[in-house]
């Protein structure tokens, strides 16, 4: 199974399908504070609907397509993040992250965006990173922002989000920019052992 220790108190795990019940009590505590710019909230109401969130990412992880996991704040599940999408061709992913409402304010996402880039550039040897947010989200954007990502663009109406279209801004990191390293490792000499 898949864990990262980010510090001693944040640890990113690969879900299994037992966090569902925690993971869904998570969200459904912070449902109002989420669904604000997360459209699958609503469509969440039941743990099951979890397990199969948990069971896809499983499954897009063993086809080493992305890699979804739990973040830890002191062994209890705060949040989410993971690479959405890994383009082995392009050496290139997409980081997607949410926290529970009662864990903000305690510098985990960020900890935890900086952990996941630095082991994407380190261990998976990619060469870009990337993170889209709502404009109008200022929590999710200020953490691409703190670590140094480049603000490289708008995307008009990118997302039917509420009643209402919102625009993306797009954030990216080059592995030859990243200030960051963690356990700088030679890459692994095919995709499929990555995550390994």
């Amino acid at each position: 199974m898949f864990t990262y220790q980010v510090d001693e108190e944040i640890q990113l795990k690969l879900m299994e399908l037992s966090d569902a019940e925690e993971l869904f009590e998570l969200t459904n505590s912070s449902r109002d504070y989420l669904r604000e710019f997360l459209r699958w909230v609503d469509g969440t109401t039941a743990a099951e609907d979890t397990k199969a969130f948990i069971q896809s990412g499983l499954q897009r992880f063993a086809e080493n397509k992305s890699l979804t996991t739990a973040i830890l704040f002191h062994g209890e599940i705060a949040g989410v993040i993971g690479f959405h999408e890994i383009n082995w061709h392009n050496k290139s992913a997409s980081i997607g992250y949410w926290l529970g409402e009662n864990h903000q304010g305690k510098g985990i996402m960020t900890r935890s965006v900086k952990a996941l880039a630095s082991y994407g550039f380190d261990r998976l040897d990619l060469n870009r990173i990337e993170i889209r947010a709502a404009a109008e989200n200022g929590k999710s954007r200020a953490i691409p922002e703190k670590l140094g990502f480049v603000k490289e663009g708008r995307i008009r109406q990118a997302e039917w989000l509420n009643d209402r279209f919102v625009d993306h801004v797009i954030y990216g990191m080059l592995a030859s920019e990243w200030p960051y390293t963690y356990n700088r490792k030679p890459a692994e000499s095919k995709p499929s052992d990555s995550f390994q």
